[in-house]
């Protein structure tokens, strides 16, 4: 039976770990942590006991690869990504309550636990397989040491786990002309042992849970993607990699091997919220075993077959941990035309954003949450970025703000003016019926939907004032005036709270101006926010317009 989310005691969401071997850009902030931050505020403005943890994937091929191509060890590379990425989702506004690492002693403890658990109860296979081996190097080689042809859509950089042309999940050996990334040459087979889980054995209780249970709530796209593999039926997936780098697999003869990365990173949600427990003084376990908590995974669509099916089967197969709720995959953002490519430097670094346009992360939430891929791949370009700026935040939200307080300082000194709006109805019905569009939009994870809901207050105050135009009126009608702009501060009042979930910072600056501490959702669509009589502060614009030459140098710097 599905829970309302009135009958749960709180939250727990997470966001998909980065791979610490690079900055963020922002077709990753758009996919799993921007909805995720908004999502998180929102529950958090509606007075619910939720946590929010991420932390740094410091494990996997890719980590070694990015080692090896930069003539360094993998420690250094997860040292000194961690922190730019750690640096950059707080710079940018993103508040998680832990971002944690996989390298940490404790997340190994913990993958080495969950590991020995499943294997001490017989839910992994041991089977010696042939395996892709590079002679010159002398090594196995997992699945991201291996490139070739897709089988699937002819791509010929696919790797060995997953082509990022198509999104295929593929194993090595569906590879055409195959070849190692580390020497170039093409494989030979060789020996080697494996633990693996037996996915094959969860496909009816897959078909119960998701199919035929309540998952039809997820959306469209995570469950039919989630349909497709299900009813492709599903192949045994090896759970340890011939690697020097990750956790080691905690068994005797298992020396010289590590932990799947995609058994070891989820798991890293569990290490997380262990140690924001431990520096909180409180239980982990509510949030990982009482089936009182929401768990909910915010990702791309490339990892939706890892938080929908397989962690979901290592959890169940445990026995003693909650299933995710809702798994919201976003599409693929890309950039001025193409897919994002980090390899050829195409790509919106999320830490060069901030730099070049300081003081501007709103505007960047803005316009990622406006053009969120959420049913299917979306598209940022800088000219579009650009007219949202000017034609949107600085033409409707700034202005109608600017209009409200600048009127309200020019005919009663800052003071809040007496005034009735009653006659007014189609106005105030439409105040307080918002809040719960947005509330709606956001709890059916359609946070576009609740951010245009949101401007409709800013659209709806600038029409307001345009049709009743009290510059005309303050000499021949000023006790009008004064239900006017009473009315008009009462719509930039519940824009403070309406909006915080998306525009946290602007928010807070509109607050200080109204001079208000607004913290309930409850709050919103209220029209007695702000009461006659009471001083506001102090008044600045909330948003710039961004000229040409500003856009031109991103543009540039994009193509250089």
């Amino acid at each position: 039976m599905v829970k309302e989310d009135k009958d749960y005691k709180r939250y727990l969401i997470t966001s998909a770990l980065p791979y610490a071997n690079g900055p963020l850009h922002i077709g990753q902030i758009a996919g799993a942590y921007l909805t995720a931050d908004i999502y998180t505020r929102y529950l958090r403005l509606k007075g619910k006991e939720v946590i929010f943890v991420c932390g740094s994937d410091e494990h996997g091929a890719a980590i070694t690869i990015r080692a090896k191509k930069d003539k360094t060890t993998p420690q250094e590379i997860v040292g000194t990504y961690h922190s730019i990425i750690e640096e950059s989702f707080k710079d940018f506004g993103i508040e998680f309550d832990i971002y944690h690492r996989t390298s940490s002693e404790l997340h190994h403890k913990t993958a080495s636990e969950f590991f020995t658990v499943l294997h001490e109860s017989g839910k992994f296979e041991q089977k010696t397989v042939e395996q892709y081996y590079d002679e010159e190097h002398e090594q196995f080689l997992a699945d991201r040491y291996i490139t070739g042809t897709c089988p699937n859509c002819d791509y010929d950089a696919a790797y060995g786990d997953q082509c990022e042309e198509c999104g295929s999940t593929l194993s090595p050996r569906e590879l055409i002309n195959p070849k190692s990334t580390l020497s170039g040459n093409v494989p030979i087979s060789r020996e080697t042992t494996h633990w693996y889980l037996p996915m094959g054995d969860y496909e009816e209780w897959l078909k119960e849970w998701i199919l035929v249970g309540h998952k039809s709530d997820w959306k469209a796209n995570v469950y039919g993607q989630c349909k497709s593999w299900i009813e492709g039926g599903l192949k045994s997936r090896a759970m340890t990699r011939d690697l020097d780098w990750g956790v080691p697999v905690p068994l005797d003869e298992a020396q010289g091997k590590v932990l799947y990365v995609w058994l070891d990173a989820p798991i890293g949600y569990i290490s997380a919220t262990k140690q924001w427990a431990e520096d909180n003084g409180k239980n982990w376990e509510d949030y990982w075993k009482d089936e009182d908590t929401k768990l909910v995974h915010f990702i791309g669509k490339d990892n939706i077959v890892f938080h929908a099916i397989i962690f979901p089967i290592l959890l169940h197969a445990h026995g003693e941990f909650i299933l995710p709720d809702n798994v919201p995959a976003n599409e693929f953002l890309n950039i001025e035309g193409r897919k994002v490519s980090t390899s050829r430097n195409w790509a919106v670094w999320l830490h060069e954003y901030l730099e070049d346009l300081p003081n501007k992360q709103d505007v960047l939430r803005y316009v990622l949450c406006s053009i969120a891929p959420e049913t299917k791949d979306s598209e940022f370009t800088w000219k579009d970025f650009q007219a949202r700026n000017n034609n949107e935040l600085v033409a409707i939200l700034g202005n109608f703000i600017n209009r409200t307080l600048v009127l309200t300082q020019k005919y009663y000194d800052g003071i809040v003016p007496d005034g009735d709006f009653s006659s007014w109805g189609d106005v105030t019905g439409r105040i307080q019926e918002i809040p719960g569009e947005i509330a709606s939009s956001v709890e059916q994870f359609k946070f576009r939907e609740g951010l245009a809901k949101s401007m409709e207050l800013a659209r709806l105050g600038n029409q307001f004032l345009a049709e009743t135009e009290p510059w005309k009126l303050q000499k021949t009608e000023p006790e009008k005036v004064q239900s006017i702009m009473l009315l008009a501060l009462q719509i930039a009042a519940n824009i403070t709270i309406a909006m915080r979930p998306f525009l946290p910072d602007t928010c807070g600056k509109l607050s200080k101006m109204l001079n208000i501490d607004i913290d309930h959702w409850e709050q919103a669509g209220r029209l007695d926010l702000v009461q006659p009589g009471h001083a506001m502060g102090e008044i600045s614009l909330l948003f710039e317009k961004l000229e040409d030459e500003v856009i031109d140098e991103q543009i540039e710097k994009l193509h250089s």
